[in-house]
């Protein structure tokens, strides 16, 4: 039986950890409430730059050290950045926990931001920037989230841009590093073959000279605009790529429950209403998918299709006809339930790993304060209703409230509004 807890320790960084007595492996992560949301225009994409310097060395360990004294017990590392936090973390057999603590505490707490490295890292996240940019379906993503919030850091790309990049210096990184890589913002987990109290040792141990700060603050982002907005951009591709996106609750809403099961509904498994109605029973695409994106004071489910061109109307008309019938029709009850079964099953699939569970731990302190017991939110999917979930797609599903971008061609006299609430 898995056994979670949470302390706080006196500098103010949280730590929390799941007991997983049978497992072999033990994760280790470390979590900074800073992300692109936290950057000036001047500094866009310096959380990403500074994921990626974390593993360039530190005082004591080079970067084919920190690799590969992970490597050599089996283990690995990782990080990403998103627009509201950064997270560094890593797996290893149990026994290797102190090791996989040390490296990911060193990383975190003395990074050498040396101006070769610098230099060279430039290089390497601009060919991940040119990447993005010759990839459709990922580009599309990006410029979608310029059209939701298009003066606003939410909106602007994560890796930011050439020139973006290419300003930073290193007294850039150190500033930005010290004023939000301090206890306030910290959070630690650890999930596996773990025990609380040594970990909280272990973390005092390591952490203990992180500046101790408070919590970043952000600008409460703007208001999405209500109404459709489309952004076309013309390019000779096999298919059509299209994103779009509706607005949402929030994470902190009683709704996110209820949100998240239509998003299951819509597109979120091959079961879903519009997998089915596109790609199986009238085979107009290949790939179609939606998403709930959500942040502390805003959200957004948002879609993706790849398509012919030619079948875009149809599509679109298909789309709008299912999101008028989960606003004006209760959902089925047998069909919700596939959904809260399918949401139940695959956490409880998921919070056998290590990882997960580190995840879910470690992501619930942050942004919640506290860790929601699995059973608790699955209990809470379960006592979602039909009514619940009409509501929430009321308040959403308006075509007159989406924002869409597209790439490839479009065929002449396409009529996109044609098919407007």
């Amino acid at each position: 039986m898995s056994k979670t807890q949470l302390t706080k320790l006196s500098n103010g960084i949280r730590v929390v950890t799941c007991e997983m007595p049978h497992a072999q492996s033990a994760t280790f992560g470390i979590w900074t409430a800073v992300g692109g949301r936290h950057e000036p225009l001047r500094l866009t994409g310096i959380s990403h730059f500074i994921e990626h310097m974390l593993f360039k060395g530190t005082r004591r360990r080079t970067a084919r050290q920190i690799g590969q004294e992970v490597e050599a017990v089996g283990g690995y590392l990782n990080a990403s950045t998103t627009h509201d936090h950064t997270a560094y973390y890593g797996a290893a057999p149990g026994d290797h926990f102190n090791r996989l603590s040390a490296v990911l505490c060193d990383m975190y707490l003395e990074p050498r931001f040396a101006e070769a490295d610098i230099r060279r890292e430039c290089g390497v996240i601009g060919e991940e920037i040119q990447m993005y940019q010759d990839e459709p379906s990922d580009l599309v993503q990006e410029l979608l989230w310029e059209e939701l919030w298009p003066d606003d850091a939410l909106g602007r790309s994560l890796t930011g841009t050439l020139e973006s990049i290419g300003r930073l210096r290193r007294a850039d990184f150190v500033a930005y590093r010290d004023a939000h890589y301090q206890t306030g913002n910290t959070v630690v987990s650890a999930a596996g073959r773990v025990e609380h109290d040594e970990v909280l040792a272990r973390v005092e141990k390591l952490l203990g000279a992180l500046p101790v700060g408070r919590r970043s603050r952000i600008s409460k982002a703007p208001e999405l605009r209500p109404r459709l907005r489309v952004r076309i951009i013309p390019r000779e591709t096999q298919q059509l790529h299209v994103a779009f996106a509706v607005p949402c609750c929030s994470l902190q809403s009683e709704d996110r429950h209820a949100t998240s099961l239509l998003n299951l509904l819509l597109g979120g498994n091959m079961s879903s209403r519009l997998f089915q109605e596109l790609r199986e029973k009238r085979g107009i695409c290949y790939s179609v998918s939606s998403n709930v994106s959500q942040y502390a004071d805003t959200g957004v489910i948002n879609f993706y299709i790849g398509l012919d061109a030619k079948n875009l109307e149809k599509a679109l008309r298909l789309i709008g006809r299912e999101f008028r019938r989960l606003r004006e029709e209760p959902v089925r009850a047998a069909e919700l339930n596939r959904a809260k079964e399918y949401a139940i099953g695959s956490s409880r699939m998921s919070l056998e790993r290590t990882s997960a569970q580190n995840s879910r731990i470690g992501y619930s302190t942050l942004f919640y304060g506290r860790v929601m017991d699995a059973e608790e939110a699955h209990a809470r999917l379960r006592a979602t209703t039909v009514e619940d979930v009409q509501r929430v797609a009321r308040a959403s599903l308006r075509t007159q409230k989406m924002t869409m971008t597209m790439i490839g061609a479009l065929p002449e006299k396409t009529a996109i509004a044609s098919w407007l609430d």
